[in-house]
C-alpha cells in the first residue's frame, strides 16, 4: 500500500467524489455578453471570500506546438477582455509574442463554477502599464526589476542580491517601470461558463463572437 511522506494511507484518488449541487445555470440567467457574467462571478467570488478570487491560468503554445500553462492574477475586465501584468521577455511573453492565441481559465470551486476564454492576447498601451506599474507597492516594483523573470538564475542568494541591487539603485526616488514589463489583454472570441450539477449532469454555456454580426452566439453544450 503507498503511504504519505507522514506515514498515513495514501487516499484513493479513483475514490475521492464530490456532488455539486449550489446551483444551475440556465440560458434565461445569464447576460447577453459573457464579459458581463464574468464580472458578476469574479465579484461572486470576492463576496464569498475565496482565496485568490482573481487567480486565473493562462495557457500558451510556443513555436514547435508545446503547450504551458501558469497561474497569473486578474487585474483588469471590461468589454475587450482579461488584463494581467508581466515580463514581456518572460516564458508567457515570449510565447504570445510569437503566437497570440491563447486560453484562460478561471475556478472558484467552492462556489462550483469556471470560466474558460479563448482569444488573442494584445499588449496594453505603455500610458496604461505606467499607471498600473505606478499603484503597484514599491516591494513589486523593485521585485520586477530584480527578477529575470523565467530565467535560469544560481540561487536564491543571486536573487536577493539583485534585489538589494535594486532598492540601492532606486533609493530616494520613485521606481520607473521596467521596459519589458506591462500589461498584457486577452481580448475572447470563445467563453465558456461551467456551474456543477449533481450526477455529472454540469451546466456548460458557451459564448461565441461572431465578427459578421458583432455579436455573441449562446449554445448549450454537453456537460
Amino acid at each position: 500500500m503507498d503511504h504519505t511522506p507522514a506515514g498515513r494511507p495514501a487516499p484513493d484518488l479513483a475514490a475521492l467524489r464530490e456532488e455539486y449541487t449550489l446551483g444551475g445555470l440556465a440560458e434565461s440567467d445569464v447576460d447577453p455578453d459573457p464579459l458581463v457574467m464574468l464580472r458578476r462571478w469574479v465579484d461572486d467570488a470576492v463576496a464569498a471570500q475565496i482565496a485568490e478570487p482573481t487567480a486565473m491560468v493562462l495557457s500558451t503554445v510556443d513555436a514547435t506546438g508545446r503547450v504551458a500553462s501558469r497561474t497569473v492574477l486578474l487585474k483588469g475586465l471590461d468589454e475587450r477582455g482579461v488584463v494581467f501584468f508581466s515580463h514581456y521577455t518572460s516564458r508567457k511573453g515570449e510565447e504570445l509574442a510569437g503566437q497570440p492565441q491563447c486560453a484562460v481559465h478561471l475556478g472558484w470551486y467552492a462556489l462550483e463554477r469556471q470560466v474558460r476564454l479563448e482569444g488573442r492576447a494584445e499588449r496594453l498601451p505603455e500610458s496604461e502599464s505606467d499607471a498600473y506599474f505606478a499603484s503597484r507597492p514599491r516591494g513589486s516594483q523593485l521585485g520586477a526589476w530584480a527578477s529575470p523573470q523565467s530565467t535560469v538564475v544560481e540561487g536564491r542568494e543571486a536573487l536577493e542580491a539583485r534585489y538589494a541591487e535594486a532598492e540601492a539603485r532606486f533609493a530616494g526616488g520613485d521606481v520607473p517601470r521596467p521596459p519589458y514589463w506591462g500589461g498584457v489583454r486577452v481580448v475572447p472570441d470563445r467563453v465558456e461558463l461551467w456551474q456543477g450539477r449533481p450526477s455529472r449532469m454540469h451546466d456548460r454555456l458557451r459564448y461565441s463572437w461572431s465578427p459578421t454580426q458583432h455579436a455573441w452566439a449562446l449554445e448549450r453544450l454537453a456537460p
